[in-house]
């Protein structure tokens, strides 16, 4: 397939407010429209954005579910940013250094969730392994509710490379990890330049990954649960860097 499809009314939106990726086709249930899609039909017609109608059970089909709240929008394949986009946002932007990198997160709902956190805590952007990592899918894109209109997502070979070279740049890297050893997270010092690292959901970070961050940092734990959904974890992390910036 030589397109994305995505779903949803806010992600629609988002993506056709956004201008990242130019739309090729806007789909909609035939008959009258709901407000919301409405203006999501007036807002493809003001950017010449050819729209199909389609009956209901064509959509399903086309989807694949029946979750789609009735609007189906085509973008050509997701393009991946590179690292040196993200540095150069990083250095535009005037503040200091604020990275997410995952290490193996494969769930689609667990991705879009970060996704979502990592845009709305001002992060310039996410850094995914090549392999043993989930790609972005409409999943993804539904439940990240547009942020990946916003966020720059980059996808490397070698994530202990790329952490090497992060950390030549002055760049503090941080791994989210639930060891005795670890340091607690809203006892470490964040602030100024860094990159925090969210191992996958069942196995946490891998040794190589492990041993080239300059940290680890815990989250307490005051339950019998021993350990946070890793969408969660990543979003605790993230806002305790909004909170010591200010």
């Amino acid at each position: 397939m030589n397109f994305d499809l995505i779903h949803g009314i806010n992600p629609v939106a988002e993506a056709l407010l956004s201008g990242t990726r130019k739309p090729l086709e806007l789909i909609l249930p035939s008959g009258r429209l709901a407000p919301r899609l409405e203006q999501l039909r007036e807002q493809a017609e003001g950017q010449a954005i050819k729209i199909r109608l389609m009956t209901k059970p064509e959509l399903d089909r086309l989807a694949g579910h029946n979750r789609h709240q009735q609007v189906l929008l085509k973008l050509p394949p997701f393009v991946y940013a590179e690292l040196d986009q993200l540095l150069d946002h990083w250095r535009s932007s005037g503040r200091s250094a604020f990275f997410l990198v995952l290490d193996g997160v494969t769930d689609p709902h667990n991705l879009g969730a970060i996704l979502r956190s990592a845009e709305v805590a001002g992060c310039h952007g996410v850094v995914v392994a090549k392999d043993r990592s989930c790609p972005v899918t409409p999943v993804v894109e539904k439940t990240a509710a547009g942020a990946l209109s916003h966020l720059l997502l980059c996808q490397v070979v070698n994530l202990s490379r790329t952490l090497e070279e992060l950390k030549k740049l002055g760049i503090w890297c941080y791994g989210l990890a639930g060891d005795a050893g670890s340091q607690n997270l809203f006892a470490a010092d964040l602030s100024g330049n860094l990159a925090l690292i969210v191992g996958s959901e069942g196995k946490g970070l891998r040794p190589n990954v492990r041993n080239h961050c300059d940290g680890l940092l815990a989250i307490p734990m005051a339950g019998q649960v021993n350990s946070l959904n890793a969408s969660v974890a990543a979003s605790v992390a993230m806002f305790e860097v909004v909170r010591q910036a200010g």
